[in-house]
């Protein structure tokens, strides 16, 4: 009797073999994850203003193809997958927002909302480009912390998942983002003021 095999598993396997050169596994993992890949891809579009010309299916295929030429990444499974996937994604739309930005020479950047336990009291929409500005400054200084709150907002990934990928524990995670999140508000806020 056939045994259905474990679909992380099969999703980890495509990976490595696609790693060592394979480029058929990438025809046959892309479908796998192609579900997360839209959900992330949603997960940051639903931050964008309204009438953002970036519709979520593009910017899954925008990443599809910068994963493509990605060559030598020592994939470790899914959720390491999935980070990368969504590094790319937020850096498209930071690209995107950088782009618009100087086509209007400075004005009207494009605004995000980032969570709501992350933003200042008045709720109002983020500036992508501070954002990422202050993601990228969190991460100079503290690079893990850094890269929790990219895994976990820009990616969805759970705390286990990003546990997984920084191979460090749950607990960590939930540390870490607490105070990255704070950090993050602080800065945001102190943008705002300026």
């Amino acid at each position: 009797m056939r045994t259905l095999l474990d679909p992380l598993a099969d999703v980890t396997r495509l990976l490595l073999a696609w790693r060592e050169g394979d480029e058929a596994a990438l025809s046959g993992l892309i479908p796998m994850v192609e579900r997360e890949l839209h959900r992330i891809a949603q997960r940051c579009m639903a931050r964008e203003r309204a009438g953002h010309s970036l519709q979520a299916t593009a910017l899954v295929n925008e990443a599809y193809i910068r994963l493509i030429d990605v060559q030598q990444v020592d994939w470790q499974n899914r959720a390491h997958f999935l980070a990368m996937a969504a590094r790319l994604m937020r850096r498209i739309l930071v690209d995107s927002a950088r782009a618009k930005r100087y086509q209007k020479r400075g004005g009207g950047a494009l605004r995000v909302t980032f969570d709501e336990g992350v933003l200042p009291a008045d709720d109002r929409p983020t500036d992508l480009v501070a954002l990422d500005d202050a993601l990228n400054t969190l991460a100079d200084m503290d690079e893990r912390r850094g890269r929790i709150l990219e895994l976990r907002f820009f990616g969805g990934l759970t705390v286990e998942e990003t546990a997984s990928v920084l191979k460090v524990s749950p607990d960590t995670v939930m540390r870490d983002s607490r105070l990255a999140k704070a950090w993050l508000a602080r800065e945001l806020s102190r943008g705002k003021r300026s």
